[in-house]
């Protein structure tokens, strides 16, 4: 089962950097996500979504080639891969995988602007090694929300010096 987890930081570079090391501790094993999100709220108040993966492109990439295949069977490669293209563009644009766009909107609505957040599904995690990891962020970011257990929760919490609920 996954667990959801939601950092808050007063900045977007913060975040962005929180994102890039989660990566690199997912390349050594000792977190597996399932999906990061790093969400954004311009100083106008935009909220902007910036998905781990495209999947509008990815479907497009995928309907293509599945496309230029059916499309050789029928002696015409070439309106096979615009047709697979197209769908599999509009069949990525209009998936959902992972954490629920809507539910990250919502919750982005209260944030101030200029401010960030990262949304992270996490399906494993290795403990201690990897809330050693991520003490570098210690003060930088607060906790707005998890479906960790009471536990779990009190020791992210008290990595990273803060939550934002009790």
């Amino acid at each position: 089962m996954s667990d959801l987890i939601v950092m808050l930081f007063d900045d977007e570079y913060t975040a962005l950097e929180m994102r890039a090391k989660l990566v690199k501790l997912q390349r050594e094993y000792l977190i597996e996500m399932e999906d990061v999100v790093l969400v954004t709220k311009d100083e106008k108040g935009k909220i902007k979504l910036h998905q781990a993966v495209n999947l509008t492109a990815a479907g497009a990439v995928g309907g293509g080639f599945w496309g230029t295949l059916i499309g050789l069977m029928f002696l015409n490669p070439l309106l096979g891969l615009a047709v697979g293209a197209g769908a599999g563009a509009i069949s990525g644009l209009l998936s959902d995988v992972g954490i629920s766009d809507q539910m990250m909107k919502d919750l982005a609505e209260s944030f101030k602007p200029g401010s960030s957040a990262l949304f992270i599904l996490e399906r494993k995690v290795t403990g201690d090694k990897f809330l050693d990891e991520i003490k570098q962020f210690s003060g930088k970011g607060k906790i707005l929300k998890t479906s960790l257990t009471k536990d779990q929760e009190d020791e992210l919490c008290a990595a990273l010096e803060g939550c934002m609920f009790t």
